[in-house]
């Protein structure tokens, strides 16, 4: 009996290794599958960065100092706060400062050290002016969405909801705003109002005035928004032509603004040791800190001159 077992188990065992050999196995499931997904550390560079950032939004919310306020960042459509802001205007002091000890010359190090947080606001205010004026060419797109949606039968708020919906940036970022802060019970008026004052845009103005006159006399808004769009397209041609006149004016202004920047980076290239009394020297220095004033004063003078208001 014994023995008729042990020859079916020898017999069976050969058919059973086969047969799991021949049978395909499980898919093989990716290890990343099997396991929760899990970010991967951050770096030490990374962990320094936050850790700097987080003293130093620490340090300016117990003193209550606001070098670059939150209002001046979202204008510019800079996503970071007042802290994260700071650090890369310091990382760009570092950067500069090695920039002039790397040319060997340490006056350069410590005016580039100085002018960081100036030009920090000169940048925030670059972006806010060019986000400005993209809200401003977007405008009349804006005005027949509304009156599209005031014309399918949408109120006023939900027209304003479908613009955000359908516009594109800075255009939707505002409108977004409008309808968060109507929603969380802000009156429609003073959002308006306090979107044209951020976008310095007195056509933006108009819009609000419209919408509130129509509130409380009634009338069809639609209308009323395509003549302010029609007037608002008139005043963007006469704004076109301003421009091409005055591109020659500012055109010649950039030139004699880089001019003597130019010509003193072309003797240091030509020869290095030519412009080395100017940068020692105290004299030197004195010329220099004179030519940066005399070229503020002309470049505004100038900007005044191409500068026309209509």
């Amino acid at each position: 009996m014994l023995m008729t077992i042990g020859a079916a188990l020898l017999f069976l065992a050969p058919l059973l290794l086969g047969v799991a050999i021949l049978i395909p196995g499980a898919p093989e499931i990716a290890l990343s599958r099997r396991r929760p997904f899990a970010f991967d550390p951050p770096s030490r560079l990374t962990r320094l960065a936050n850790l700097t950032v987080g003293a130093l939004d620490r340090f300016l919310a117990a003193r209550n100092v606001r070098l670059y306020n939150r209002e001046a960042l979202e204008t510019a459509g800079v996503r970071l706060t007042q802290a994260e802001f700071i650090v890369l205007v310091i990382a760009g002091a570092i950067v500069g400062a090695l920039v002039g000890l790397v040319i060997g010359v340490p006056a350069v190090s410590v005016l580039l050290v100085i002018l960081a947080p100036f030009v920090g606001h000169l940048v925030l205010g670059f972006l806010a002016g060019k986000r400005r004026a993209k809200f401003d060419q977007q405008l009349g797109d804006t005005l027949q969405l509304l009156a599209g949606g005031l014309r399918a039968g949408h109120s006023i708020l939900r027209a304003i909801d479908a613009a955000a919906a359908e516009s594109q940036s800075p255009t939707s970022e505002e409108m977004r705003r409008v309808i968060t802060e109507t929603s969380l019970g802000r009156d429609l008026l003073a959002s308006l109002t306090d979107t044209s004052e951020r976008m310095k845009n007195e056509d933006f103005v108009w819009i609000a005035q419209a919408i509130q006159i129509n509130r409380e006399v009634g009338g069809n808004l639609a209308e009323v928004l395509d003549q302010v769009n029609e007037t608002i397209r008139e005043r963007s041609e006469i704004k076109g032509h301003i421009k091409a006149l005055a591109a020659e004016g500012k055109f010649s202004a950039y030139i004699l603004i880089a001019m003597p920047i130019g010509i003193v980076l072309m003797l240091m290239a030509v020869n290095p040791g030519y412009m080395d009394a100017m940068f020692t020297h105290p004299l030197g220095w004195a010329m220099m800190a004179g030519s940066v004033v005399l070229m503020t004063i002309g470049s505004l003078w100038m900007r005044k001159i191409i500068d026309l208001k209509f």
